[in-house]
């Protein structure tokens, strides 16, 4: 089982406090020991305000480098694109300045990418944290249930995998997708999975429960012994 810790906030707004503090610990905490620090960083609603606090924050963000969780393969331009997202909530004033390694590349999928993002995965640190998002269906990064390369997204020791998720109200018709593994997932100092809403809370409290990881992905990060993880719950 992960080192796990649950951390339950009345508001959004506590929440992105607590968020926002914790990321920056880690951050210099990253730089204090090694003289840089890696921050995988995942899409979504949950994490922007924190994003958008830390990018106006004074802080050595030239001695930090930002990743992906995950990513749809699309161009940067998307409207889809998480790496879009990323430019216009972290990556403005003061955080600007931090070093961005893309998930996406010119390959014409993400299988036939895989090997030059690995490769760019495989240069950087291990994280000082990690931020995670769950879907309804249990997903986390993009590792969707019963997706095609769901399997070696569990089991590789590669940092990331090509994924192409099943077709469903969650995925939207883009279903390729790349990801960290669960063992990319584990290679981090810090952890920290983002539930909102009491639907997610019953989702994630399924996931802890013993069954399947293929139809739960979830599951393999809480049963994963050498996760540190944190998570954040707000209403």
């Amino acid at each position: 089982m992960a080192k796990l810790t649950e951390r339950f906030f009345d508001s959004k707004e506590q929440m992105t406090e607590a968020l926002s503090t914790l990321l920056k610990e880690q951050l210099s905490s990253g730089i204090e020991q090694d003289g840089k620090a890696v921050l995988m960083v995942s899409g979504g609603s949950s994490p922007a305000p924190a994003y958008k606090y830390l990018a106006n924050l004074e802080f050595p963000w030239e001695k930090v480098s930002v990743a992906m969780v995950d990513e749809r393969w699309v161009d940067a331009t998307h409207e889809k694109s998480n790496e879009a997202f990323i430019n216009s909530t972290l990556l403005q004033n003061h955080a600007a300045k931090a070093n961005f390694v893309t998930m996406k590349n010119s390959a014409g999928t993400a299988v036939a990418g895989q090997a030059e993002c690995e490769k760019a995965y495989a240069e950087l640190k291990t994280a000082d944290v990690t931020i995670l998002g769950m879907g309804p269906d249990g997903h986390t990064a993009s590792l969707f249930p019963h997706a095609d390369g769901l399997n070696n997204g569990l089991e590789s020791t590669d940092k990331v995998c090509a994924i192409n998720a099943i077709e469903s109200e969650v995925t939207g018709s883009i279903t390729e997708r790349m990801s960290l593994t669960l063992s990319g997932i584990a290679d981090a100092r810090k952890v920290v999975l983002l539930i909102s809403g009491d639907a997610k809370k019953a989702v994630y409290e399924n996931a802890k429960a013993e069954g399947s990881e293929h139809d739960v992905p979830l599951r393999a990060v809480l049963n994963h012994p050498n996760i540190d993880l944190t998570v954040f719950w707000t209403p």
